[in-house]
């Protein structure tokens, strides 16, 4: 057999070889450092055994697949380590992730120094080298082998794995696991790793089951790597919003309110105010929409006309029961069924679109307790929504122009550049989960494609995200831990103007059914201070900044000028504070610096004096003293064209 390497070189063979046998056949060190192979572009075991010609790809940690074969070890490791310190602790599962690995426990919860411990034994069992050794039982005694071994939901998931599947084993010394790989060799291929946190975690991700104790650790082939890591770890934290924003004031919560439902501080309430009167503005003023208020719940009975009884009710605040009380509401999870009911209202002609309704909507969703998080995944949130109802002739143009407004907002708010777009498809494998028919989505997804590329905007494709009544654009964003959340979303919806009986009268006088764009500008105002609070660490663009200005007087005698600095300030829109502590000035502006002040005035004698502010700013430091009425005008400009300044100088040096 020929095996045809990555660099294009080839190695014959007259009997079946094993993957680490050909690493070592082509050198000595690359069969140290691999760990893992890739057969024709799959990634393989390195025991797998090659009995064909093929192409043969030999992995090490500076692969993402080489690297993530050795993480996954690690977490084996791991689990080895807690069963030796817990014995009656439960296996679930334990993979490779794109930050390092988990492993997941029915046990007690671990703190700090239970995770120290449990360092101290897996480096133990890493000295101690035991091979990794693959084997395979059928079905029957599989489920026998981990029911012997007191393994519940190993067991489970066996039992889910499909009739004909091969059930493969790792065992490393006394500990077995339940596991497809690939793997490494042997525990000593483990050079450096780290267990970072713990916490609750439902089995299978779902609340209804069992909250397991979940372990996050990280593992790399060099100390100067996971330290720079773990370096990096440091400096995230620092710029999560719920660290964050917590000790800027923006926003609490409190257990006795609930989970999902932030307090918004003045501070935190400031800035949303500043971007939702921008936004209504923007729309209303420049893009043509007419503005809404609709109720913030319903009864049952509009929900099923849209079908989000049938499809959505998980997800939903639901009160009364409908077996027993005479009507049943729910709170809103969107607005949509409420806007159409203003389009109803009165008789519409073709002349009448595209009508481009907006409403700044507090919606409601029963996420899931696990999932909650910050501000980004909340129960009450307040988004920037909109519906277009449009003639089908102008819907490819209307979905072009919110695809405009949406890029136009990231970019003002300094984002465009951190967001990915995605075309969010039905699952025809599933089609019990949505309406319509097979050829409406998949002409609606074809137009929805042809957009995005004539826009030459760069796009992925995913299955089974389309909600149930038609396919969407999600613009996605990553949070300072690499998770994914959709802050914007584009739908194209054919389907549900029939399910309201929704008509326009064409201009040969026939009734026809309109098309409906669901669409936020902005999206979540909650979510996008999260976003704004990591993107910027908490140095928000002044236009959005609860507090732009701050007024240092030198001392008391200089109070009155002070407050007429103020006054003159506020007479033209500026956000200002006047701190008139009995403090020293050097003492003011650093306490300025840490509360991210944009622009500090001092004032004192001369500047009293002369009619003038000494100007300090997180932007260019001591920029000297001005006349009240130049920086009156620049940071005006500043704030009403939006600019996002750069930060040149480092303040705190």
């Amino acid at each position: 057999m020929i095996i045809t390497l990555k660099d294009g070189s080839q190695k014959e063979y007259a009997q079946p070889m094993s993957v680490i046998d050909i690493a070592k056949d082509i050198s000595e060190g690359l069969a140290r450092m691999a760990c893992a192979g890739e057969i024709n572009g799959e990634a393989v075991d390195l025991r797998t055994m090659v009995e064909e010609d093929v192409q043969l790809n030999i992995l090490t940690a500076k692969e993402q697949e080489g690297l993530a074969a050795l993480r996954h070890t690690t977490s084996h490791i791991l689990a080895e380590a807690v069963k030796r310190l817990y014995p009656e602790a439960k296996l679930a599962i334990g993979p490779s992730i794109d930050t390092g690995f988990y492993y997941d426990f029915e046990c007690q919860s671990f703190t700090r120094e239970d995770l120290d411990q449990i360092e101290k034994e897996m480096k133990k069992i890493i000295k101690e080298g035991a091979e990794l050794k693959r084997f395979t039982l059928p079905r029957e005694e599989a489920i026998q082998f981990m029911k012997d071994r007191n393994e519940p939901y190993k067991v489970e998931l066996i039992q889910d794995l499909p009739e004909d599947v091969e059930i493969s084993f790792y065992s490393q010394g006394e500990f077995t696991d339940l596991c497809a790989g690939p793997h490494l060799m042997s525990t000593k291929g483990i050079k450096a790793f780290k267990l970072i946190s713990s916490s609750g975690a439902y089995w299978r991700g779902s609340e209804k089951n069992q909250m397991l104790t979940r372990i996050y650790g990280t593992a790399f082939t060099k100390k100067e790597e996971l330290n720079e890591y773990l370096e990096y770890l440091e400096n995230i934290k620092k710029r999560d919003h719920n660290k964050l924003g917590r000790e800027m004031e923006l926003f609490t919560t409190v257990d006795v309110i609930g989970q999902g439902l932030p307090l918004l501080m003045p501070k935190g309430a400031k800035i949303i105010q500043t971007m939702q009167r921008w936004i209504e503005d923007l729309e209303d003023n420049e893009w043509g929409y007419v503005r809404t208020k609709t109720p913030l719940m319903a009864k049952s009975d509009l929900y099923k006309i849209s079908g989000h009884w049938d499809h959505y009710t998980d997800g939903m605040f639901i009160m009364g029961d409908e077996e027993k009380d005479k009507e049943v509401f729910a709170l809103r999870p969107m607005t949509c069924p409420f806007q159409y009911y203003i389009y109803k209202a009165s008789q519409k002609s073709y002349r009448d679109l595209p009508l481009r309704y907006g409403e700044t909507s507090t919606l409601f969703r029963n996420e899931e307790s696990g999932e909650m998080h910050g501000l980004t995944r909340v129960r009450q949130f307040t988004i920037s929504e909109g519906h277009l109802i449009v003639t089908p002739e102008q819907m490819y143009d209307e979905f072009k122009g919110c695809l405009a407004l949406a890029s136009y907002c990231l970019r003002t708010l300094g984002v465009e550049e951190d967001v990915t777009y995605r075309l969010s498809k039905w699952d025809p494998e599933n089609k019990e989960k949505y309406i319509g028919e097979p050829e409406v989505w998949e002409e609606t997804q074809n137009n929805i494609r042809q957009i995005l590329t004539e826009l030459k905007i760069p796009f992925e494709e995913a299955v089974g995200e389309a909600a149930f009544y038609g396919p969407k654009v999600d613009i996605q964003a990553k949070n300072v831990y690499g998770k994914e959340d959709t802050m914007i979303t584009i739908q194209w919806d054919a389907l549900l103007a029939e399910q309201f009986d929704m008509y326009f009268v064409d201009k040969d006088g026939e009734k026809k059914r309109p098309y409906i764009i669901h669409r936020t500008s902005m999206g979540c105002y909650e979510r996008t201070l999260a976003w704004l609070i990591e993107k910027y660490e908490g140095m928000f663009p002044t236009w959005l900044c609860p507090e732009q200005v701050r007024i240092l007087p030198i001392s008391e005698k200089y109070q009155d000028y002070a407050k007429a600095v103020e006054k003159e300030c506020k007479k033209n829109g500026i956000l200002v504070t006047v701190d008139n502590r009995s403090e020293k000035i050097g003492y003011k502006i650093r306490e300025a610096r840490t509360n991210r002040i944009p622009y500090m005035l001092v004032v004192g004698q001369k500047e009293e004096e002369e009619g003038v502010v000494s100007v300090r700013s997180r932007f260019l430091g001591d920029e000297g003293q001005k006349p009240l009425s130049e920086f009156i005008a620049a940071i005006c400009q500043e704030i009403r064209t939006k600019e996002i300044r750069k930060i040149e100088v480092d303040e705190n040096k």
